[in-house]
């Protein structure tokens, strides 16, 4: 809280000055010869002029903080970026629930793996879109990133039905940031497995992403680890997880992006830390702060203080003429 004209404070110093005048004042008074008459009427002014005079004297500090001004404010914050727009791409096909990502399954760990690369890209827009045999738009283009992160959090596999298009994945994305005016478009495209359904070619998709200006960088994930496949019910190793590393690494040479590999929940975070240094993102964040006018307040109370003196001096301490 603040004082918008803080300098009417020193005319508190005026209500000391004020009590002073009011108990050194002559009080009116009529002669009479004998004052007996009086003797069995109690005194009522001998304590009610003092309570006048307080009532006053805070009807004065009142009025006083009312001139003053007195405001509470509310601190906002403008972001001013640089313009990056971000769709994760997220494969959400049954291979993603391999629990070679211990102790969790690998698109557990993608998924909080994204929530921190989320967390870090202040002032960007991102969105999510999430594909298995169809894709589908989680989350568009937000600067909320609770919302965004609540999203992820419901993401599943089961979504969608269960083969792995990644063409149309990356078509899905690219139509989201097509329109965007940022200065840079990225998506960042997450599997485990390779192409097996969908119209559109994953190169193909690339290549109309990149006539956009839109870099794709593509992440596999998978361990060299022998780990039960719940699918077939067997344990099976890195060489029969169909992740096709070689598409993965030309979509992202066709964008102008790169492709990584993370085999482990550790690689996966080195991973989304070399994009974030990879395309930084700069803010500038102008505060100011608007305040809420409090001068109504004071100023009601020293009405009706002003009000009550005056009822009080009316009745009470009421005069002869």
């Amino acid at each position: 809280m603040r004082f918008a004209h803080p300098w009417f404070l020193l005319l508190l110093a005026a209500v000391p000055l004020f009590l002073w005048w009011q108990l050194g004042k002559r009080r009116a008074a009529v002669v009479y010869s004998d004052l007996g008459f009086l003797r069995g009427v109690p005194n009522r002014g001998k304590l009610a002029r003092p309570l006048v005079n307080g009532i006053y004297a805070l009807a004065l500090i009142a009025m006083v903080v009312a001139l003053a001004r007195p405001q509470q404010g509310r601190r906002l914050q403008d972001v001013e970026t640089s313009g990056i727009d971000i769709m994760l791409c997220l494969d959400i096909s049954e291979t993603m629930l391999t629990p070679d990502f211990a102790p969790r399954n690998r698109l557990e760990v993608a998924k909080q793996r994204a929530k921190e690369f989320v967390e870090r890209r202040q002032g960007d827009r991102i969105g999510l879109v999430v594909f298995a045999t169809q894709s589908m738009t989680q989350c568009p283009l937000t600067l909320d990133r609770d919302v965004l992160a609540r999203l992820i959090d419901h993401v599943q596999v089961g979504m969608l039905e269960q083969r792995t298009a990644i063409g149309l994945g990356i078509a899905t994305a690219a139509a989201r940031l097509r329109g965007s005016r940022a200065r840079e478009k990225v998506v960042i495209l997450l599997t485990d497995g390779r192409n097996n359904t969908g119209d559109i070619d994953p190169l193909t998709a690339a290549q109309v992403a990149a006539s956009f200006g839109i870099k794709v960088y593509t992440i596999g994930v998978g361990s060299r680890e022998r780990v039960f496949d719940p699918s077939t019910g067997r344990q099976r190793s890195a060489a029969e997880v169909e992740l096709d590393t070689v598409t993965l690494r030309n979509i992202a040479d066709a964008t102008g992006a790169r492709s990584f590999l993370a085999t482990d929940p550790e690689g996966l975070r080195q991973v989304y830390e070399e994009i974030d240094r990879m395309q930084p993102t700069t803010f500038r964040a102008r505060r100011y702060t608007v305040y809420n006018e409090l001068a109504g307040l004071p100023l009601l109370v020293s009405l009706g203080l002003l009000l009550a003196g005056m009822v009080l001096a009316g009745t009470v301490l009421r005069r002869l003429p």
